[in-house]
């Protein structure tokens, strides 16, 4: 990889997103520099593009988003614009199949599915009041969130803890019927076949004509560890994933250090 790499992509949450749900001015314009040298600037995140404004907001840098891990992709051409390129569901009756598997080694589980691409539709499902997010949810029974397609599926379970119940998950889920991840918010996350950060990466390099070897990453849990493995190189948060760390080339500063731009001002003053 020469001192720059042709694309540089960052998870938002944990990771360019401060723990008060801020990205810093230093950061943007350290990402904005990056696309003045002509580096592609990609935000890749688990959020769904039911959240697209909040992301754009977030990284304006960007070229392109990719959100939903992986299974949708829009090209961000302007301020205020997002074309889609790739939208990624599964159909309602698979994601219960995998939920029914599920509760079958894990037992009863809490079920939260985001089905509504709109601009901050709500998620459809059991409320809880401990919710991470600031987003509404529209209670509805179980056969009801699946009578259609489905974005992604959240679940947990009260009993096994959620990066237990992952690898339950990746034991018994068979991966032509759908992907599973955790995103460190303490629910495990079931997408369609096929769908992580990777795959939704590699098609907008693809698309640029950039190679993996000169693909730059940061992120911090463990549904960025397919994106870790995929590029050239890999930079984990202090507070990343131990398995992230693990995983990673080098380690930089924590989001609210601002380590992204830590790290690439650095880049930037030695390319």
């Amino acid at each position: 990889m020469s001192p720059l790499p042709r694309l540089v992509a960052t998870d938002l949450d944990g990771t360019l997103v401060r723990t008060d749900n801020t990205v810093s001015e230093r950061s943007h314009r350290t990402l904005a520099r990056l696309v003045e040298r002509g580096v592609h600037v990609v935000g890749i995140t688990g959020r769904g593009p039911r959240l697209l404004r909040l992301c754009r907001d977030d990284i304006p840098s960007a070229g392109h988003l990719v959100l939903a891990q992986g299974g949708y992709v829009y090209h961000c051409d302007g301020p205020d614009s997002a074309v889609p390129l790739r939208e990624t569901v599964m159909p309602g009756d698979r994601a219960a199949a995998v939920v029914e598997l599920l509760e079958r080694h894990g037992g009863d589980l809490t079920v939260i599915a985001e089905c509504d691409p709109g601009h901050e539709a709500p998620l459809i499902g059991a409320v809880i009041p401990d919710w991470p997010w600031p987003v509404p949810i529209l209670g509805c029974e179980r056969e009801d969130i699946f009578r259609g397609p489905v974005i992604k599926t959240f679940v947990r379970s009260m009993t096994v803890p959620a990066l237990e119940l992952l690898e339950i998950a990746r034991s018994v889920v068979p991966a032509d019927l759908a992907s599973v991840t955790e995103a460190g918010i303490g629910f495990v996350e079931i997408c369609p076949p096929g769908t992580t950060k990777a795959t939704g990466l590699a098609y907008v390099a693809d698309r640029l004509g950039v190679d993996s070897r000169d693909v730059m990453v940061f992120g911090d849990a463990l549904n960025d560890l397919p994106m870790f493995e995929w590029a050239g190189r890999a930079v984990a948060m202090t507070g990343a994933h131990p398995d992230v760390k693990a995983a990673a080339d080098e380690v930089t500063g924590s989001n609210d250090e601002d380590g992204v731009a830590t790290y690439l001002e650095r880049l930037l003053a030695t390319a």
